[in-house]
């Protein structure tokens, strides 16, 4: 089966968003990668993402993964909260609901301060 798309594509619309302070859905992500959203094109998504933080993490780059939630809560799913950025930084409370929220808040500022520090950067990590 061919990958969903390439990870470089993947990453510059999760840098474009981190530069615009905002999320992304899954679903949404996955319009802008040509796919309507179905489970199997999410788990596909959820695995190109920590393909593209383990390469971003490389260049010193902070993660992208908590830029991608659920439309429903605006939440990342369980795999960034078991492989991702909620187990790497030590957290142990719920998935959902406010504390959730906040901790999922807090990384993202730091991914959106990262990204919008970087001025003439371009996508791919030179400056541009």
């Amino acid at each position: 089966m061919p990958a969903l798309a390439d990870p470089a594509e993947v990453r510059l619309h999760l840098v474009a968003a981190a530069k615009a302070g905002t999320a992304l859905s899954y679903s949404e992500l996955l319009e802008r990668l040509g796919y309507g959203f179905s489970r199997p094109k999410m788990r596909a998504l959820c695995a190109l993402l920590g393909e593209v933080d383990a390469q971003g993490g490389a260049r010193g780059e902070p993660e992208l993964a908590v830029l991608v939630v659920r439309q429903s809560d605006g939440l990342p799913g369980q795999g960034w909260w078991v492989a991702g950025g909620g187990r790497s930084r030590g957290y142990k409370g719920p998935w959902e609901g406010p504390e959730a929220r906040r901790f999922v808040a807090r990384v993202q500022a730091e991914t959106f301060g990262w990204w919008q520090s970087q001025g003439g950067t371009g996508g791919d990590g030179d400056p541009g």
